[in-house]
């Protein structure tokens, strides 16, 4: 009889906010072909010739100002996450890293030592997109078939249209959205544009189609500006938002090619100029906590906010441990032990 447990695979974090271990992972994670997807040689030449040089100080002093007593913030939240599921769930579950500690290889490896033999995966995105879901599956596939024998993988697909998954982000923000606020501003990782491009397998539809992401296609399937937009519009309607008072835009972007519009930094100065002074900001591609929306958001983004302008700034924290969450992932799990599917609905468009 096979022997089953869950992998949760989230991004990872350096070991220390040192330079030398932010510079380690840095190398690990923007060396990443899915990530910066050009070719090898460019890619080192650009990573070690010019990132490498100067953004591991700049990073280290980002990471030193969400660093906890005990970690990354990341990291911890995520250890919280698989020790509660764990306890709601009749198999064991794992925990791993994309890049940096601990690693896919390394807890692939001591589930097999386990004698685990059948593994659902459960990448900790929400969207698809090449440099984060596809990447996860990319290299848990890649591992596993260096071991023997190679164990059976399930892996659940992107949850950003599933109603567990909207009730739990509603759940969560809920509180904050009981004060007063003038608008909400939905905050996600950009993207380059081009990126849509290459995962729209018919190359007819992403970028190309007026409202693309309003026109039901196929392509949405690996298109993350529809899933996101699919997310927040059903977010909005859960939660009954005023249409007039939220927006999206698109943070955390590289110079040099053009990334998902508008920019977040762009919008939180131009909404105070609108006379939207109050503002709520959720980053609902993330599901823990992490330098992107604690440093970027909560500390930068209100910052720049504020200097420009702004009165209030809130920042409705990650889905991180809360229990809706963690009772969205322990039904899919159970699907999947009871059923062999993890799939509870539909994300069709």
């Amino acid at each position: 009889m096979a022997k089953k447990a869950v992998l949760l695979v989230n991004l990872g974090s350096p070991e220390s906010p040192s330079v030398p271990d932010v510079r380690r992972y840095l190398r690990e994670f923007l060396g990443d072909e899915r990530v910066l997807d050009i070719p090898a040689p460019l890619r080192w030449l650009l990573l070690e010739g010019i990132i490498l040089r100067t953004r591991p100080k700049r990073s280290a002093h980002a990471y030193a100002s969400v660093w906890t007593p005990e970690g990354s913030p990341l990291v911890l939240t995520s250890r919280h996450v698989r020790q509660k599921l764990a306890g709601r769930v009749p198999v064991p579950v794992a925990l791993a890293m994309r890049y940096g500690q601990p690693s896919i290889a390394t807890v692939l490896a001591d589930l097999a030592a386990d004698g685990v033999d059948d593994i659902l995966l459960f990448p900790q995105y929400p969207h698809y997109a090449m440099s984060s879901w596809e990447t996860v599956v990319a290299k848990v596939f890649a591992e596993a078939r260096k071991l023997s024998p190679i164990p059976r993988l399930t892996v659940v697909q992107p949850f950003y249209a599933d109603p567990g998954y909207i009730d739990a982000l509603v759940a969560s923000a809920r509180p904050y959205l009981e004060n007063k606020y003038d608008h909400i501003l939905f905050s996600y990782h950009g993207l380059p544009a081009r990126h849509l491009r290459e995962a729209d397998s018919s190359h007819a539809h992403c970028l190309r189609v007026d409202n693309c992401c309003e026109v039901c296609s196929p392509a949405h399937a690996t298109c993350y500006r529809a899933q996101i937009m699919r997310t927040t519009r059903a977010f909005a309607a859960r939660a009954g938002l005023d249409p007039a008072r939220w927006s999206v835009s698109f943070q955390s972007r590289l110079a040099g090619e053009p990334w998902l519009e508008p920019y977040t930094d762009h919008e939180l100065v131009r909404l105070p100029a609108e006379g939207k002074k109050n503002l709520v900001v959720i980053t609902p591609a993330f599901t823990a906590d992490c330098l992107e929306t604690l440093e970027e958001i909560r500390m930068a983004g209100r910052d720049m906010f504020l200097a420009a302008g702004g009165e209030s700034f809130t920042h409705i924290p990650c889905l991180n441990e809360h229990p809706a969450f963690i009772d969205f992932l322990a039904s899919r799990v159970r699907a999947w032990v009871e059923n062999g599917s993890p799939e509870a609905v539909s994300s069709s468009c």
